[in-house]
């Protein structure tokens, strides 16, 4: 359950192949959120994002990528409603501000699951769609 004031309406998990400096793990997740801020226009408070360095030989890649150890994988659960250009909008953020990283763009997989408000516990226990979220999500 995400118990965060504003109703927290996108969780993020990325995992990556490569070993990144405390400081690069930061920039990494501020480059994801910052895109959720962007096109998704959720409140900058709102972040719940997950970081996770698997083992090379844990996390199996595209044979053909031409810098394994930079695949990304980044999976992010959000409320339902956005519009597909929105989407679009997202994807090309993640893939622009990652690359400034260093990160090929076809070395970048983004997975949307939407799922309705009631499927969000947030607010401290409470079903989303019961709440005043304090942004719009049909966008």
């Amino acid at each position: 359950m995400i118990n965060l004031s504003g109703g927290g309406n996108a969780s993020v998990l990325i995992e990556v192949r490569k070993c990144y400096s405390n400081e690069e793990e930061v920039v990494l997740i501020e480059a994801v959120h910052g895109a959720l801020v962007e096109a998704f226009k959720i409140k900058p408070t709102d972040k719940a994002v997950r970081l996770v360095a698997h083992e090379p030989h844990r996390f199996a890649y595209p044979p053909t990528l031409v810098q394994p150890e930079r695949f990304t994988h980044i999976t992010i659960n959000a409320f339902v409603g956005r519009s597909l250009e929105v989407k679009r909008s997202l994807y090309k953020a993640i893939v622009a501000k990652l690359g400034s990283l260093g990160i090929p763009a076809n070395h970048i997989l983004i997975v949307l699951i939407e799922s309705p408000l009631e499927n969000w516990g947030v607010c401290g226990g409470q079903a989303a769609c019961d709440t005043d979220l304090g942004f719009q999500i049909a966008i």
